[in-house]
């Protein structure tokens, strides 16, 4: 009886560290079962369109997109993160992941986007140029230099010698968006899609510098996608007439 009671004992011990072990040992992250896309912030509006449809093509697969700007997402998948697509806001971070060898396969350009003058709605300083947002008084916010918007801007400020100082550098343009729409900037520099999908919340000013910096976005299966062949369908969407039709409808040109 007593040799019963010791194993008895044993059992129990062994269970409680088993149990122990399963609770403290790793878990599945969420969502590991989707399609995981790392996008640049300004696409939010056109991919989220585009995961539906694609969800629709392929019933039982799920996407997740997580947004952020480009250089943050590349710096993050240089640094290890694992994903199946990038699609990226310029070609300079397309290039980093690239450089890194973590690209199944050349990208593919798929949109353009160029940036606007935002303001408050109404206009209220009278912003029409881009040498005005260098007004003394005037708030104006931009994108941090590496990011794709940053990069964009800078081009801008070097073709016409006209220097910034911004009161804040966000880390990605929806960032930038947001201090406008919230009243705590009077005007940013952000691309033309954000300002659609912004609507009556602020005043669009074109410019004609922006041309000379247009930025093209490319997108591209990873190396290590857990999940390559829907990774190659949802590029493949993307880049249908399909895909450029949402693509289009959010504001982005041709690549």
């Amino acid at each position: 009886m007593r040799r019963i009671g010791v194993l008895a004992a044993l059992l129990s011990a062994v269970c409680v560290v088993a149990a122990t072990l399963v609770a403290c040992g790793p878990k599945p992250a969420p969502g590991s079962g989707s399609l995981v896309v790392f996008a640049a912030a300004s696409l939010k509006t056109a991919f989220t369109q585009i995961g539906q449809e694609f969800k629709v093509e392929n019933p039982g697969s799920g996407v997740d997109v997580e947004y952020a700007g480009s250089s943050e997402l590349a710096t993050q998948l240089t640094q290890g993160a694992t994903a199946d697509v990038f699609a990226s806001a310029d070609t300079a971070q397309m290039d980093a992941v690239a450089k890194a060898g973590l690209l199944a396969a050349d990208p593919t350009n798929f949109a353009s986007n160029t940036l606007v003058i935002v303001t408050t709605p109404g206009n209220p300083k009278n912003v029409g140029s881009f040498r005005d947002l260098a007004r003394p008084g005037l708030s104006v916010v931009t994108c941090q230099k590496p990011v794709p918007c940053g990069a964009a801007t800078l081009r801008i400020e070097d073709s016409t010698g006209v220097r910034l100082s911004p009161v804040s550098e966000e880390p990605s343009v929806t960032d930038v968006l947001n201090k406008v729409t919230s009243g705590q900037a009077d005007a940013a520099l952000v691309y033309v899609t954000d300002a659609i999908s912004a609507g009556n919340k602020v005043t669009t000013v074109n410019f004609p510098e922006a041309a000379a910096a247009v930025n093209v976005y490319p997108i591209a299966v990873l190396k290590r996608a857990p999940r390559p062949e829907l990774a190659q369908k949802f590029v493949a969407l993307v880049v249908s007439d399909a895909g450029r039709k949402i693509l289009a409808q959010s504001g982005f040109a041709k690549p």
